[in-house]
């Protein structure tokens, strides 16, 4: 078993990658790739590799995953996979969970691998970071992941942000995510909530009412506008107090309000439409007498 040699605490992540994953040309071999340790891929049996237990990614797409599998099927895995060995002869996977998944799928015995001897430590490390710096990940997979950095390795957001080519601010916002109560992380990562949605929930700071708020917000189907809208309409309440008409504006059904801003331009005055399920009321409102004498004219009131 190989010895690994302290670096300077906290540079292992900075320099461990580079060393454990150096750059892989992605040519495609003709033949199967039957090669030895030290950078070089090999044909691994499927059924003697594990999947890596610092992986940070839960859900798979599965219509890219078949499409994956397919293209195995066809033409075989281009890019070798990451391995370390582990007791028992066993190998335990570092990066490429997808194409060891999807080779599965397509019925290969094989899979080419790069095996690396590498520490648990380094291992995770090369797995979060490889994570992070793809685009599928979902919000709340990728706010995991860069908690794990920050909580394992000590290192701050700028350092993580630099490591995985992202900007501070955008590493902050991930990491605010983790606020959120259980069942509002669970509606980001299926999808019933965007990022941008779940950003506007934040500032409630209140489970309770951050909850009831990611309910109501999934319920009407929100645009992350109007959820914006609405969740200052939350904290400041003092905005319910004026006419309804600036909220409910910004819940307004868009057809109604499509009407509602035509009939504003023809007539030129302030028009409301109130509409619920088909019935409702049409508000138009004017400044001054020889405004009213002019929509009067309009609506065929005068000859």
């Amino acid at each position: 078993m190989q010895i690994v040699t302290e670096a300077p605490k906290r540079r292992a992540l900075g320099k461990g990658l580079e060393s454990l994953l150096p750059r892989v040309q992605a040519v495609a071999e003709p033949a199967p790739m039957q090669r030895e340790e030290g950078g070089k891929a090999r044909e691994i049996p499927l059924g003697e590799i594990d999947r890596s237990p610092y992986q940070t990614r839960t859900r798979f797409d599965e219509v890219q995953l078949a499409e994956l599998a397919a293209s195995i099927a066809e033409t075989g895995v281009v890019q070798p996979i990451v391995v370390r060995p582990v007791a028992g002869g066993r190998f335990q996977l570092i990066a490429g969970e997808r194409r060891w998944l999807a080779s599965q799928r397509a019925g290969k015995e094989t899979v080419p691998a790069i095996v690396r001897h590498a520490s648990d430590e380094q291992a995770m490390e090369m797995t979060i970071v490889e994570n992070l710096q793809r685009t599928d990940l979902n919000p709340m997979e990728q706010a995991r992941a860069y908690e794990r950095l920050a909580r394992e390795f000590q290192l701050t957001q700028e350092q993580m942000a630099k490591r995985t080519g992202k900007d501070r601010a955008s590493v902050a916002n991930f990491l605010r995510l983790l606020r959120l109560p259980a069942e509002v992380q669970g509606q980001v990562e299926s999808g019933a909530l965007s990022f941008g949605h779940a950003r506007a929930l934040l500032p409630l700071e209140d489970p309770e009412s951050i909850l009831k708020a990611s309910h109501k917000v999934v319920a009407l189907s929100m645009s992350v506008r109007q959820a914006e809208g609405y969740i200052q309409g939350l904290l400041n309440p003092e905005t319910k107090k004026k006419p309804d008409s600036e909220q409910k504006e910004k819940l307004q059904d868009p057809n109604v309000r499509e009407v509602q801003e035509q009939l504003q331009r023809s007539l030129g005055m302030k028009v409301r439409v109130e509409d619920r399920k088909g019935r409702g009321r049409v508000i138009i409102e004017y400044a001054k007498l020889e405004e009213f004498d002019r929509l009067l004219e309009m609506l065929g009131g005068r000859q």
